[in-house]
Protein backbone atom coordinates (compact mmCIF):
# COMPACT_ATOMS: atom_id res chain seq x y z
CA UNK A 1 0.00 0.00 0.00
CA UNK A 2 1.26 3.33 -0.61
CA UNK A 3 1.94 6.02 1.90
CA UNK A 4 0.39 9.15 -0.60
CA UNK A 5 -1.58 10.97 1.54
CA UNK A 6 -5.68 11.73 0.21
CA UNK A 7 -6.08 15.31 -1.28
CA UNK A 8 -9.55 16.59 0.25
CA UNK A 9 -12.09 17.96 -2.24
CA UNK A 10 -14.22 20.41 -1.56
CA UNK A 11 -17.73 19.17 0.83
CA UNK A 12 -19.90 20.95 -2.03
CA UNK A 13 -18.64 18.79 -4.56
CA UNK A 14 -18.80 15.19 -2.67
CA UNK A 15 -22.12 16.22 -0.81
CA UNK A 16 -23.71 13.17 0.19
CA UNK A 17 -20.52 11.05 -0.09
CA UNK A 18 -18.63 9.01 2.55
CA UNK A 19 -15.04 9.50 1.33
CA UNK A 20 -13.26 13.05 1.74
CA UNK A 21 -11.11 12.09 -1.41
CA UNK A 22 -10.31 10.03 -4.34
CA UNK A 23 -7.32 8.56 -3.21
CA UNK A 24 -5.16 6.85 -5.69
CA UNK A 25 -4.83 3.12 -5.41
CA UNK A 26 -2.01 1.20 -5.05
CA UNK A 27 -1.59 0.58 -8.34
CA UNK A 28 -1.79 4.26 -9.33
CA UNK A 29 0.78 7.63 -9.53
CA UNK A 30 -0.56 9.92 -7.17
CA UNK A 31 -3.73 12.25 -8.04
CA UNK A 32 -3.05 15.61 -7.29
CA UNK A 33 -5.21 18.52 -8.39
CA UNK A 34 -2.74 21.67 -9.20
CA UNK A 35 -3.72 25.45 -9.82
CA UNK A 36 -3.51 25.49 -13.45
CA UNK A 37 -2.23 29.32 -12.53
CA UNK A 38 -5.02 31.12 -14.33
CA UNK A 39 -7.03 33.05 -11.17
CA UNK A 40 -10.05 32.97 -13.18
CA UNK A 41 -12.76 31.51 -10.74
CA UNK A 42 -13.89 28.00 -11.91
CA UNK A 43 -16.89 26.15 -11.09
CA UNK A 44 -15.83 22.51 -10.12
CA UNK A 45 -19.02 19.53 -10.89
CA UNK A 46 -19.56 17.36 -8.17
CA UNK A 47 -19.24 13.90 -8.09
CA UNK A 48 -22.38 12.68 -9.62
CA UNK A 49 -23.36 9.19 -10.00
CA UNK A 50 -22.03 7.34 -13.35
CA UNK A 51 -22.81 3.86 -13.80
CA UNK A 52 -21.32 1.85 -16.71
CA UNK A 53 -22.06 -1.80 -17.81
CA UNK A 54 -20.40 -5.10 -18.29
CA UNK A 55 -20.90 -8.57 -19.35
CA UNK A 56 -18.92 -11.13 -16.80
CA UNK A 57 -17.29 -13.58 -18.14
CA UNK A 58 -18.53 -15.77 -14.80
CA UNK A 59 -21.12 -14.80 -12.25
CA UNK A 60 -20.07 -17.16 -9.32
CA UNK A 61 -17.01 -16.25 -7.62
CA UNK A 62 -15.16 -18.84 -5.69
CA UNK A 63 -12.99 -18.78 -2.56
CA UNK A 64 -11.24 -20.62 -0.03
CA UNK A 65 -11.20 -18.29 3.02
CA UNK A 66 -11.65 -20.34 6.25
CA UNK A 67 -12.87 -17.01 7.67
CA UNK A 68 -15.97 -17.41 6.01
CA UNK A 69 -18.74 -19.98 6.02
CA UNK A 70 -19.38 -19.98 2.09
CA UNK A 71 -16.97 -20.88 -1.16
CA UNK A 72 -18.79 -19.11 -3.48
CA UNK A 73 -20.50 -15.59 -4.17
CA UNK A 74 -22.18 -13.45 -6.65
CA UNK A 75 -21.76 -9.81 -7.15
CA UNK A 76 -24.50 -7.83 -9.52
CA UNK A 77 -22.81 -4.71 -9.48
CA UNK A 78 -18.87 -3.16 -8.99
CA UNK A 79 -18.79 -0.05 -6.53
CA UNK A 80 -21.16 0.74 -4.26
CA UNK A 81 -23.74 4.04 -4.11
CA UNK A 82 -24.42 3.66 -0.10
CA UNK A 83 -20.52 5.36 0.65
CA UNK A 84 -19.99 3.23 3.98
CA UNK A 85 -16.38 5.10 5.14
CA UNK A 86 -15.80 1.56 6.45
CA UNK A 87 -16.36 -0.23 3.50
CA UNK A 88 -13.73 -2.86 2.90
CA UNK A 89 -14.91 -3.39 -0.80
CA UNK A 90 -13.28 -0.02 -2.01
CA UNK A 91 -9.94 -1.57 -2.55
CA UNK A 92 -11.50 -3.78 -5.26
CA UNK A 93 -12.11 -0.48 -7.42
CA UNK A 94 -8.17 -0.52 -7.97
CA UNK A 95 -8.70 -3.57 -10.30
CA UNK A 96 -10.95 -0.77 -12.50
CA UNK A 97 -7.98 1.95 -12.61
CA UNK A 98 -10.11 4.10 -10.09
CA UNK A 99 -9.82 5.31 -6.79
CA UNK A 100 -11.39 3.30 -3.58
CA UNK A 101 -12.53 6.91 -2.54
CA UNK A 102 -14.98 8.52 -4.37
CA UNK A 103 -14.87 7.08 -7.11
CA UNK A 104 -16.07 3.86 -5.55
CA UNK A 105 -19.33 5.37 -4.89
CA UNK A 106 -19.93 7.23 -7.88
CA UNK A 107 -18.36 5.71 -10.81
CA UNK A 108 -20.53 2.57 -10.53
CA UNK A 109 -20.57 -0.87 -13.26
CA UNK A 110 -23.57 -3.07 -13.11
CA UNK A 111 -24.08 -6.43 -14.49
CA UNK A 112 -27.66 -6.67 -16.22
CA UNK A 113 -26.47 -10.13 -18.01
CA UNK A 114 -25.38 -11.41 -14.91
CA UNK A 115 -28.50 -13.44 -14.38
CA UNK A 116 -28.03 -14.76 -18.22
CA UNK A 117 -24.47 -15.61 -17.01
CA UNK A 118 -25.48 -17.72 -13.96
CA UNK A 119 -27.78 -19.99 -15.38
CA UNK A 120 -25.62 -20.93 -18.15
CA UNK A 121 -23.35 -21.77 -14.72
CA UNK A 122 -25.71 -23.50 -12.97
CA UNK A 123 -26.52 -25.47 -16.00
CA UNK A 124 -23.02 -26.84 -16.55
CA UNK A 125 -23.00 -30.82 -16.35
CA UNK A 126 -20.88 -31.33 -12.82
CA UNK A 127 -22.39 -28.24 -11.05
CA UNK A 128 -22.91 -29.07 -7.29
CA UNK A 129 -25.04 -26.68 -6.07
CA UNK A 130 -24.15 -25.02 -2.57
CA UNK A 131 -24.86 -21.81 0.02
CA UNK A 132 -24.10 -18.92 -3.14
CA UNK A 133 -23.73 -15.77 -1.06
CA UNK A 134 -24.88 -12.18 -2.39
CA UNK A 135 -23.78 -8.82 -0.65
CA UNK A 136 -20.99 -9.93 0.65
CA UNK A 137 -18.85 -7.55 -1.21
CA UNK A 138 -21.40 -4.71 -2.45
CA UNK A 139 -24.31 -4.06 -1.70
CA UNK A 140 -27.26 -5.28 -3.99
CA UNK A 141 -29.70 -3.69 -2.95
CA UNK A 142 -27.81 -0.36 -3.45
CA UNK A 143 -30.21 2.77 -5.59
CA UNK A 144 -29.21 2.07 -8.96
CA UNK A 145 -30.90 -1.77 -8.09
CA UNK A 146 -34.22 0.12 -8.66
CA UNK A 147 -33.54 0.77 -12.37
CA UNK A 148 -31.30 -2.20 -13.25
CA UNK A 149 -33.29 -5.31 -11.48
CA UNK A 150 -29.92 -7.50 -11.72
CA UNK A 151 -30.58 -8.88 -8.00
CA UNK A 152 -34.02 -9.73 -8.86
CA UNK A 153 -33.32 -11.12 -12.35
CA UNK A 154 -30.45 -13.16 -10.13
CA UNK A 155 -33.12 -14.29 -7.88
CA UNK A 156 -35.41 -15.53 -10.17
CA UNK A 157 -32.94 -18.19 -11.81
CA UNK A 158 -32.54 -19.01 -8.21
CA UNK A 159 -35.82 -19.70 -7.76
CA UNK A 160 -36.03 -21.83 -10.91
CA UNK A 161 -33.10 -24.02 -9.90
CA UNK A 162 -34.00 -24.21 -6.51
CA UNK A 163 -30.54 -23.24 -5.68
CA UNK A 164 -30.35 -21.70 -2.15
CA UNK A 165 -28.85 -18.20 -1.72
CA UNK A 166 -27.83 -16.03 1.55
CA UNK A 167 -28.26 -12.71 1.45
CA UNK A 168 -26.69 -9.52 2.89
CA UNK A 169 -28.09 -5.96 2.93
CA UNK A 170 -28.70 -2.29 4.60
CA UNK A 171 -31.19 -1.44 1.67
CA UNK A 172 -34.72 -1.32 2.14
CA UNK A 173 -35.63 -2.46 -1.59
CA UNK A 174 -35.29 -5.95 -0.86
CA UNK A 175 -38.27 -5.65 0.13
CA UNK A 176 -39.79 -5.40 -3.45
CA UNK A 177 -38.81 -8.89 -3.76
CA UNK A 178 -40.60 -10.58 -0.86
CA UNK A 179 -42.83 -12.38 -3.15
CA UNK A 180 -39.69 -14.33 -4.69
CA UNK A 181 -38.00 -14.72 -1.46
CA UNK A 182 -40.99 -15.91 0.46
CA UNK A 183 -41.54 -18.35 -1.83
CA UNK A 184 -37.99 -19.84 -1.56
CA UNK A 185 -38.03 -19.56 2.19
CA UNK A 186 -40.91 -21.51 2.04
CA UNK A 187 -38.80 -24.26 0.70
CA UNK A 188 -35.82 -24.11 3.26
CA UNK A 189 -33.64 -21.73 -0.16
CA UNK A 190 -32.81 -18.29 1.13
CA UNK A 191 -32.37 -16.47 4.29
CA UNK A 192 -31.73 -12.62 4.61
CA UNK A 193 -29.02 -10.58 6.56
CA UNK A 194 -29.84 -6.97 7.38
CA UNK A 195 -27.00 -4.58 8.32
CA UNK A 196 -27.17 -2.69 11.26
CA UNK A 197 -24.05 -0.58 12.46
CA UNK A 198 -25.38 2.21 14.96
CA UNK A 199 -29.24 3.35 16.00
CA UNK A 200 -27.82 6.56 15.92
CA UNK A 201 -29.09 8.36 12.92
CA UNK A 202 -26.26 11.28 12.93
CA UNK A 203 -23.88 8.99 13.05
CA UNK A 204 -25.59 6.83 10.50
CA UNK A 205 -26.25 9.22 8.05
CA UNK A 206 -22.18 10.54 8.58
CA UNK A 207 -20.97 7.41 8.46
CA UNK A 208 -23.27 5.62 5.80
CA UNK A 209 -24.61 8.50 3.69
CA UNK A 210 -26.77 7.07 1.01
CA UNK A 211 -28.01 4.21 3.38
CA UNK A 212 -31.38 3.94 4.86
CA UNK A 213 -31.58 5.15 8.23
CA UNK A 214 -31.47 2.59 11.21
CA UNK A 215 -35.41 2.76 12.24
CA UNK A 216 -36.39 1.76 8.32
CA UNK A 217 -34.03 -1.21 8.24
CA UNK A 218 -35.76 -2.64 11.58
CA UNK A 219 -38.82 -2.40 9.87
CA UNK A 220 -37.32 -4.27 6.86
CA UNK A 221 -36.77 -6.71 9.02
CA UNK A 222 -40.33 -7.11 10.68
CA UNK A 223 -41.52 -7.05 7.23
CA UNK A 224 -39.23 -9.91 5.95
CA UNK A 225 -39.98 -11.94 9.40
CA UNK A 226 -43.97 -11.52 8.55
CA UNK A 227 -43.73 -12.81 4.88
CA UNK A 228 -42.07 -16.01 6.54
CA UNK A 229 -38.39 -14.83 5.40
CA UNK A 230 -35.46 -16.26 8.46
CA UNK A 231 -33.53 -12.57 9.15
CA UNK A 232 -30.30 -12.50 11.09
CA UNK A 233 -28.80 -8.77 12.09
CA UNK A 234 -25.46 -8.29 10.74
CA UNK A 235 -23.39 -6.09 13.34
CA UNK A 236 -21.21 -4.66 10.92
CA UNK A 237 -19.07 -3.44 11.33
CA UNK A 238 -18.53 -2.66 15.32
CA UNK A 239 -16.53 0.09 15.07
CA UNK A 240 -14.46 1.03 18.42
CA UNK A 241 -14.84 3.96 20.03
CA UNK A 242 -17.65 5.00 17.92
CA UNK A 243 -20.37 2.42 17.79
CA UNK A 244 -19.11 -0.46 20.12
CA UNK A 245 -21.01 1.02 23.24
CA UNK A 246 -24.13 -0.32 21.36
CA UNK A 247 -24.09 -3.63 20.68
CA UNK A 248 -26.47 -4.54 23.49
CA UNK A 249 -29.26 -2.02 22.22
CA UNK A 250 -28.57 -3.22 18.18
CA UNK A 251 -29.14 -6.78 19.47
CA UNK A 252 -32.11 -6.30 21.68
CA UNK A 253 -33.92 -3.54 18.41
CA UNK A 254 -32.85 -6.26 16.15
CA UNK A 255 -34.80 -9.11 18.32
CA UNK A 256 -37.45 -7.25 18.65
CA UNK A 257 -38.26 -6.54 14.93
CA UNK A 258 -37.98 -10.46 14.27
CA UNK A 259 -34.89 -11.05 13.61
CA UNK A 260 -33.96 -14.91 14.89
CA UNK A 261 -29.99 -14.98 14.15
CA UNK A 262 -27.08 -12.38 14.29
CA UNK A 263 -23.25 -12.43 13.08
CA UNK A 264 -21.13 -9.38 14.06
CA UNK A 265 -17.51 -8.59 12.59
CA UNK A 266 -15.04 -5.84 13.90
CA UNK A 267 -14.48 -2.97 11.87
CA UNK A 268 -11.82 -3.57 9.35
CA UNK A 269 -9.05 -1.68 7.43
CA UNK A 270 -7.77 -3.15 4.57
CA UNK A 271 -5.06 -1.31 2.25
CA UNK A 272 -6.55 1.91 0.69
CA UNK A 273 -9.51 1.54 3.44
CA UNK A 274 -7.07 2.82 6.19
CA UNK A 275 -6.26 6.21 5.23
CA UNK A 276 -9.53 7.00 3.91
CA UNK A 277 -11.26 6.08 7.08
CA UNK A 278 -8.69 7.78 9.20
CA UNK A 279 -9.36 11.30 7.16
CA UNK A 280 -12.90 10.64 7.40
CA UNK A 281 -12.78 10.32 11.13
CA UNK A 282 -10.17 12.83 11.66
CA UNK A 283 -12.85 15.29 9.71
CA UNK A 284 -16.18 14.20 11.30
CA UNK A 285 -15.58 13.04 14.72
CA UNK A 286 -11.91 14.80 15.51
CA UNK A 287 -12.24 13.83 19.22
CA UNK A 288 -12.70 10.56 18.96
CA UNK A 289 -9.82 9.79 16.36
CA UNK A 290 -7.07 8.89 18.67
CA UNK A 291 -9.28 6.62 20.60
CA UNK A 292 -10.80 4.83 17.52
CA UNK A 293 -7.28 4.66 15.93
CA UNK A 294 -5.60 3.27 18.95
CA UNK A 295 -7.96 0.75 19.79
CA UNK A 296 -7.55 -0.77 15.71
CA UNK A 297 -3.44 -0.54 16.64
CA UNK A 298 -4.28 -2.52 19.88
CA UNK A 299 -6.06 -5.26 17.73
CA UNK A 300 -3.49 -5.96 15.17
CA UNK A 301 -0.26 -5.60 16.18
CA UNK A 302 0.20 -1.91 16.41
CA UNK A 303 -1.08 -1.69 12.55
CA UNK A 304 -4.21 -0.58 11.38
CA UNK A 305 -5.18 -3.58 9.74
CA UNK A 306 -3.65 -7.22 9.45
CA UNK A 307 -5.11 -9.82 7.52
CA UNK A 308 -4.49 -12.92 9.18
CA UNK A 309 -6.88 -15.60 8.50
CA UNK A 310 -9.08 -16.33 11.67
CA UNK A 311 -8.09 -13.02 13.14
CA UNK A 312 -8.92 -10.54 10.53
CA UNK A 313 -12.63 -10.63 11.26
CA UNK A 314 -12.30 -10.00 14.96
CA UNK A 315 -9.17 -8.72 16.09
CA UNK A 316 -7.46 -10.09 19.22
CA UNK A 317 -6.34 -8.90 22.85
CA UNK A 318 -8.00 -8.10 25.46
CA UNK A 319 -10.20 -4.79 23.99
CA UNK A 320 -11.43 -7.87 21.34
CA UNK A 321 -12.27 -10.81 23.54
CA UNK A 322 -14.41 -7.78 25.57
CA UNK A 323 -16.04 -6.94 22.88
CA UNK A 324 -16.66 -10.70 21.66
CA UNK A 325 -17.53 -11.71 25.26
CA UNK A 326 -20.43 -8.68 25.56
CA UNK A 327 -21.46 -10.13 22.18
CA UNK A 328 -22.03 -13.66 23.36
CA UNK A 329 -23.96 -12.58 26.12
CA UNK A 330 -26.11 -9.80 24.92
CA UNK A 331 -27.25 -12.90 21.84
CA UNK A 332 -28.37 -15.38 24.87
CA UNK A 333 -29.87 -12.47 26.61
CA UNK A 334 -32.25 -11.36 23.46
CA UNK A 335 -32.46 -14.81 22.02
CA UNK A 336 -29.85 -14.72 18.99
CA UNK A 337 -28.06 -17.27 20.28
CA UNK A 338 -29.60 -20.46 17.74
CA UNK A 339 -28.16 -21.33 14.43
CA UNK A 340 -30.41 -20.08 11.21
CA UNK A 341 -32.31 -23.02 9.97
CA UNK A 342 -29.98 -24.59 7.15
CA UNK A 343 -30.14 -23.99 3.53
CA UNK A 344 -31.84 -26.97 1.18
CA UNK A 345 -29.28 -28.37 -1.28
CA UNK A 346 -30.95 -31.06 -2.52
CA UNK A 347 -33.84 -29.73 -4.24
CA UNK A 348 -31.82 -28.61 -6.63
CA UNK A 349 -32.94 -29.17 -10.14
CA UNK A 350 -32.33 -27.88 -13.69
CA UNK A 351 -35.28 -27.10 -15.22
CA UNK A 352 -36.21 -27.35 -19.10
CA UNK A 353 -34.73 -24.85 -21.08
CA UNK A 354 -36.32 -21.68 -22.24
CA UNK A 355 -37.17 -22.92 -25.66
CA UNK A 356 -38.94 -25.93 -24.44
CA UNK A 357 -35.99 -28.54 -25.03
CA UNK A 358 -35.23 -30.98 -22.26
CA UNK A 359 -32.57 -29.50 -19.75
CA UNK A 360 -30.26 -33.19 -20.41
CA UNK A 361 -30.30 -32.59 -24.03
Amino acid sequence: MSDLKPQKIDVARRRARGAQSNVSSRYDAQREEVHDGWDIPEERAGFATEVSEERPRSAITRNTSPDIPFDRSLNPYRGCEHGCTYCFARPTHAYLGLSPGLDFESKLVARPKAAEVLEKELRRKGYTPSLLAIGTNTDPYQPIERRYRVMRSVLEVLQRFNHPVAITTKGTLVERDIDVLSDMAGQGLVQVGISLTTMDEALSRAMEPRCPLPNRRLETIRRLKEAGIPVRVMLAPVVPGLTDHEVEALLEAAASAGATGMAWIMLRLPMEVAPLFEEWLEAAYPGRAAKVLARMREMHGGELYHAEFNKRMRGEGIYAEMIAQRVDKARVRYGLDKDMPALRCDLFEVPFERDGQLALF
